[in-house]
């Protein structure tokens, strides 16, 4: 015996003989028990059949499986999951003025968690019946812990390394949402009970500013509705066809059909002013798709329902002037031969132009010896070339050589007026020059005191070296105004073939001028220009819009700007075309009111197209034919897809 009482006598023999024992005498009471069990249940039945009533039914008893057996109780809930989660208030629910101070959370349950994307829309009914609804997006997604627990463990980590994933249901999973308007219907104040989310023929879905806070534990549902969707991000029904909406990359997909959402640009005066003469900016890196958005865009419109109303009265289809560096937009005139009968079929469904501008005019600048070839376009071609008589209009198309103050004010208030007085109005490039050459007249300024001879041979010596460029051997563009801006047509101007830059600058600079200057005309010499809705297309427009310091450069910048200025009265529409957005002189950038914006690498770049922070984080990502899309005037920001294919033919075999 010990202090441990019996247990100190404890042997594991012994132990194990007297389970066995223990287990054998187990065995002979249960045998005993059946043994009396069988006789009773015989004797109830002699009984049973001795009573007379010559029933040979008998009463079995219960099985050993059934009386040991829990009876099972349902735990799936009744009825099904509507929505992806609820709103949640364990950190407070709050709608300011400062979206700063707002804090909207939802908790999110575990079969959505793998589906919900950053900047995926959401709606959350206010459950009051006004019929008003939250529309959302989610801006943050993170898991917190559902019970406290240092899982920065090595046993954590271990478990982890050697299990196929996580349990979902020890964690949390919450949406940051950031709350984008209200949605409302404006047949409530007459007592529909509809949502106002729900199209229908009741009223028609209005938004407003968010000013009222959702309730605690309101279900939200991803936004599927194509009404809803477009009201809440004040997306127009119809207009300029851009793309389809879209969500990191994906296009964002409804119950409707079919199934994706396009996005238009405004284009009427019934909301104020067509966008297209508020002008246009696309923005994007080489391989980006930035041409072949642009043709897509130019192409709808062009489309032949295309009309502006004039001054007088007139609908009018709008002219498009390009300037084409690439030389890719005379193609436009031909068929893309990739568009197949299946694509051209869902275009047509949702009302996108597409197909060869058969009006499409090459108009090819004849500079020096230079050659154009046109293998791979059809498009007709017309030579012409820029007559010196434009330059006392604009006397800065001899000075991109970079004349400063002095020389230019020499230039414009002696040099050209005693020019013109002496040769007439229609005087050539080379007789000018001869007229510089004059020895006496060199002489006679300096003696005068109106021109120094110095500047007087800083002025012959920058001027010269335009004899390829003006006055060559082709019809003066002064005699092609009628065919070079045609309503319903594209005029391209290819620079590709000319191997001076000055040469190119001076074209191209030289024709923008000529139309710009005879739109904001109230005495135009070219009715045709002045009463023709005019799109001016520049690509590689920051060679051309850069901000430098030349009195060229300058003039330009001024010019443009008052262009752009002015636009909306005249019917006048800027669409510029770039890779390098912070070259262009800020003056024509503030005046820009749609930019689209495509794959950008250069941090500067990036900055310089002036979308929000949350949009400008995504695109150094995007895959070509991504866009995001900053259009105050038209709708949220927002991300695009553009179409696979090309409404016209594209690229060279």
């Amino acid at each position: 015996m010990t202090d441990l009482g019996d247990f100190g006598d404890f042997d594991a023999g012994t132990d194990a003989d007297g389970d066995e024992a223990d287990a054998g005498s187990a065995a002979d009471a249960d045998a005993s028990a059946d043994g009396a069990t069988g006789r009773g249940s015989s004797t109830a039945h002699s009984s049973s059949t001795g009573s007379g009533s010559g029933s040979d039914s008998t009463v079995d008893s219960p099985s050993s499986d059934d009386t040991d057996a829990f009876e099972t109780t349902a735990v799936e809930p009744s009825g099904d999951d509507v929505g992806i989660g609820a709103l949640c208030v364990s950190q407070g629910l709050r709608i300011a003025e400062d979206s700063d101070d707002t804090e909207l959370r939802a908790y999110v349950t575990r079969g959505n968690r793998s589906s919900v994307r950053i900047g995926s829309y959401l709606l959350a009914p206010y459950p009051d019946g006004a019929g008003e609804t939250l529309f959302c997006r989610i801006t943050g997604l993170e898991y917190t812990q559902q019970y406290h627990a240092d899982d920065a463990t090595e046993i954590h980590a271990r478990r982890a390394m050697r299990s196929d994933g996580i349990e979902e249901a020890d964690y949390k999973f919450v949406a940051n949402l950031e709350p984008v308007a209200i949605l409302y219907d404006d047949s409530a104040e007459q007592g529909s009970a509809d949502s106002r989310t729900q199209s229908g023929d009741d009223g028609e879905l209005k938004r407003r500013m968010t000013d009222r806070v959702p309730k605690p534990q309101t279900v939200i549902r991803e936004a599927d509705d194509t009404e809803a969707i477009k009201t809440g991000l004040k997306m127009p029904d119809d207009g300029v066809f851009l793309g389809h909406l879209s969500v990191g990359g994906e296009k964002v997909r409804t119950a409707a059909s079919p199934p994706t959402i396009d996005y238009r640009l405004k284009d009427d005066y019934e909301a104020g002013d067509p966008l297209v003469f508020r002008h246009t900016l696309i923005a994007g890196g080489t391989g980006s798709g930035k041409t072949h958005g642009a043709k897509n865009v130019l192409r709808q419109y062009l489309a032949e329902e295309r009309r502006y109303p004039m001054e007088d009265g007139r609908e009018v289809g709008p002219a498009v002037v390009q300037f084409d560096p690439q030389d890719e937009y005379a193609q436009m005139h031909d068929d893309n031969p990739d568009l197949d009968d299946e694509f051209a079929r869902r275009l047509e469904r949702e009302g996108v132009a597409h197909g060869g501008i058969d009006d499409t005019t090459a108009f090819v600048p004849k500079v020096g010896s230079s050659s154009y070839a046109a293998g791979h376009h059809r498009a007709e071609q017309v030579q012409f070339t820029i007559p010196f008589s434009m330059v006392h209009e604009n006397p800065w198309l001899v000075a991109s050589s970079g004349l400063n103050d002095n020389q230019y004010g020499a230039l414009v208030s002696v040099l050209l007026p005693r020019f013109r007085e002496q040769y007439g109005n229609d005087a050539t490039y080379d007789e000018f020059t001869r007229f510089l050459d004059d020895p006496a007249l060199r002489e006679e300024l300096d003696e005068s005191g109106r021109v120094h001879e110095a500047t007087f041979d800083a002025v012959r010596r920058r001027v010269l070296g335009f004899g390829h460029v003006f006055d060559q051997d082709a019809r003066p563009i002064t005699d092609l105004v009628h065919e070079f801006v045609r309503p319903g047509g594209l005029t391209v101007v290819p620079t590709y073939h000319i191997n001076d830059t000055r040469a190119t600058e001076t074209i191209v600079l030289a024709l923008s001028s000529l139309l710009i200057d005879q739109k904001l005309s109230n005495d135009p010499t070219y009715d045709r220009i002045k009463e023709t809705p005019l799109v001016l297309g520049m690509d590689e427009a920051h060679n051309f819009l850069t901000d430098a310091d030349s009195v060229q450069a300058g003039k330009v910048i001024t010019k443009f700007t008052e262009a752009a200025k002015q636009g909306r009265k005249e019917r006048l529409g800027l669409f510029l075309i770039t890779q390098d957005p912070q070259d262009i002189h800020d003056a024509v950038f503030k005046q820009i009111n749609t930019t689209i914006v495509l794959n950008l690498g250069d941090e500067d770049a990036i900055k310089s197209v002036n979308i929000p922070s949350n949009l400008e984080s995504k695109v150094p990502y995007m895959e070509k034919g991504q866009m995001v899309v900053y259009s105050p005037d038209n709708s949220e920001p927002v991300e695009l897809i553009g179409l696979s294919k090309c409404l016209t033919r594209h690229g060279r075999d």
